[in-house]
C-alpha cells in the first residue's frame, strides 16, 4: 500500500515537471496574475510591485489584474484603499499615455494589464483563468488559494517571503532555478 502511494506521488511529480519543461507559454515577458492580498502585502512591505517583479523574474513582466480583484479591493474599504489607489493611478496613467501615443504604437506607459471578467470571487476567477489558459504565474499570499493552485499541474506561484518576492515553481526551460 505504501509503495503504491509513493509511485502515485512520483508519477504526479513527474507529470508536473514534464508539464513545466514543455510549457513554452510560460516565457518572457511573464504574465503575472495579481491577487488582492498580494497587492496589499506588497504595499505594506513598501515594495514597488512592477520593479520587484522584474527583479524576481530577471525578465520583463506584465502584471495582470482582473476586474474582480479591483472589485474586491473596493469592497474591502479603507484597509485596502492604498492598494486600490495605486491600481487606479496606474490605469489612469495608462489611459493618458494611450491618448498621447495614439499614432505611435508605443505602450511604454502600460505597467498593469486589466483583465475583464464577470466573476464574483477573485479566487475562483484566478483558478478558472489559470486552468483554462496556462500562460500566467499567480502572485498570491493567500494560503487557501495556494492550496487550490498546487492541485493544478504546472502553475507557478509567486509569494512574499522575508520582504522579497519568491517563486515556487518555474519552467526549467528558461534556466530558472527549480
Amino acid at each position: 500500500m505504501l509503495t503504491e502511494q509513493n509511485n502515485l506521488h512520483n508519477n504526479l511529480l513527474n507529470s508536473s515537471h514534464s508539464f513545466l519543461s514543455y510549457n513554452h507559454n510560460l516565457g518572457p515577458p511573464y504574465r503575472i496574475l495579481l491577487d488582492t492580498n498580494f497587492i496589499n502585502f506588497s504595499l505594506q512591505n513598501k515594495m514597488d510591485i512592477y520593479q520587484s517583479l522584474m527583479d524576481c523574474m530577471l525578465a520583463k513582466v506584465i502584471p495582470c489584474i482582473c476586474d474582480c480583484v479591483i472589485a474586491e479591493l473596493e469592497k474591502l474599504g479603507k484597509k485596502f484603499s492604498l492598494a486600490l489607489k495605486m491600481i487606479l493611478k496606474e490605469q489612469a496613467e495608462h489611459t493618458n499615455n494611450n491618448e498621447l501615443n495614439q499614432n505611435n504604437n508605443n505602450e511604454s506607459g502600460k505597467r498593469f494589464q486589466r483583465l475583464h471578467c464577470d466573476n464574483k470571487y477573485a479566487d475562483d476567477c484566478i483558478v478558472r483563468r489559470v486552468s483554462q489558459t496556462p500562460i500566467y504565474i499567480v502572485a498570491t499570499c493567500d494560503q487557501e488559494l495556494k492550496r487550490r493552485l498546487r492541485k493544478l499541474p504546472g502553475v507557478p506561484i509567486l509569494y512574499i517571503a522575508k520582504h522579497r518576492y519568491t517563486i515556487e515553481r518555474l519552467p526549467e526551460v528558461f534556466g530558472a532555478p527549480a
